[in-house]
C-alpha cells in the first residue's frame, strides 16, 4: 500500500445513516471515491477525469507539478495520464525513485471533497461568552474609545493653534527679517574686534615666549661660562701641586728627605683633636 493509501467502496466516505447532530438533517450518502496505488494525485486530476461531486471536467495539472509526480512512482493508470516517465534516478530499485533535492507532493483536499469520517457528524460552535465579563470588556472599550477621542481632540486643537500662529507670524515677516539683518550685522562687527583682540593677544604671547626663550638662552651661557672657568681653576691648581709629586727621576732625593726630617705619627688626641700623647721614636 502506497503512502496516502486507497479506499474502497464500502469506507467510510459511503456510509449511510450517520446520526446527525441537533437541527441538522441526515447526512445524505456520499459516493465512493478509489485511488490507484501510489502518492495522492492533486485535486484536479488528470485531463479527462471528470469530478464525483460537480461532474465536471478536472484541468490538466501545471507543467511543475507534472514533474515532480513523474518521480513519484505513478501506478499503471496514471501513467497515460502523466506522459512518459523521467529517466531513473537515484535510489532503491530499477524505476523512478524519489531523490534526495526532490520536493514531496502533499495531499490537499479541495472545496468539493467530502468531509473525512472523524469529521463527519462535527457542529462548530462559538465559544461560550461570559456576560459579566462581556460587560467588562464593553465598558473598558467605552473608556479607551473615550480616552483616545480626547487624546484627538487635543492634538487636534494643537495643531490648529500652530497654524493660526504660523499665519500670524508671516504678517510680521518684513520686522522680522529687519531684526535679523541688525542682529547680523552687530554680530559680525563682534566677531571682527574678538578677532583683533585674539590676533593682538596672540602677537603679545609670541613675543613673551621669544623674549623668555632668549633670556633662558643667555642664563645658559653664563652658567657655562662660570663653569669652564671653575675647570680651568681646577686645572691650574693641579698643575702647581704635580711639582711637588714623586716621581721616578726624583725619588731617590725624596727617600732621603724623609730619612733625614722622621714623623712621628703615632699619638692619641681627645674629643677636641688635642694631641694629648704620643710615642717617641726610637
Amino acid at each position: 500500500m502506497s503512502r496516502w493509501g486507497s479506499l474502497s467502496r464500502e469506507g467510510v466516505l459511503s456510509r449511510e445513516g450517520v446520526p446527525s447532530p441537533v437541527g441538522v438533517g441526515p447526512v445524505s450518502p456520499v459516493p465512493a471515491l478509489h485511488f490507484p496505488s501510489g502518492p495522492a494525485l492533486p485535486s484536479h486530476g488528470a485531463p479527462g477525469r471528470r469530478c464525483p461531486m460537480t461532474s465536471r471536467t478536472a484541468p490538466r495539472p501545471p507543467p511543475a507539478m507534472l514533474r515532480v509526480l513523474r518521480r513519484c512512482r505513478p501506478g499503471p493508470a496514471l501513467g497515460p495520464a502523466l506522459g512518459p516517465a523521467a529517466p531513473p534516478g537515484p535510489g532503491f530499485g530499477a524505476g523512478p525513485t524519489w531523490g534526495p533535492g526532490l520536493v514531496l507532493v502533499r495531499g490537499r483536499k479541495t472545496r468539493h471533497d467530502p468531509p473525512a469520517k472523524s469529521k463527519a457528524s462535527r457542529v462548530k460552535m462559538p465559544p461560550p461568552v461570559d456576560p459579566e465579563e462581556l460587560l467588562v470588556v464593553l465598558e473598558r472599550y467605552r473608556q479607551h474609545r473615550l480616552v483616545l477621542g480626547a487624546l484627538r481632540a487635543e492634538f487636534r486643537a494643537e495643531m490648529l493653534q500652530k497654524k493660526r500662529e504660523a499665519l500670524l507670524s508671516q504678517e510680521d515677516s518684513a520686522e522680522l527679517m529687519e531684526q535679523h539683518r541688525r542682529l547680523m550685522a552687530w554680530n559680525e562687527a563682534e566677531n571682527a574686534r574678538q578677532r583683533a583682540r585674539r590676533e593682538e593677544r596672540i602677537a603679545k604671547e609670541a613675543e613673551e615666549e621669544r623674549r623668555q626663550k632668549l633670556k633662558a638662552a643667555e642664563n645658559k651661557a653664563k652658567i657655562m661660562e662660570a663653569f669652564l672657568k671653575e675647570k680651568e681653576k681646577e686645572v691650574l691648581q693641579l698643575q702647581e701641586e704635580a711639582k711637588t709629586f714623586i716621581t721616578p727621576e726624583n725619588l731617590d732625593a725624596r727617600i732621603e728627605q724623609c730619612l733625614d726630617n722622621p714623623r712621628n705619627y703615632n699619638f692619641a688626641i681627645d674629643r677636641d683633636g688635642r694631641v694629648v700623647k704620643r710615642t717617641v721614636l726610637a
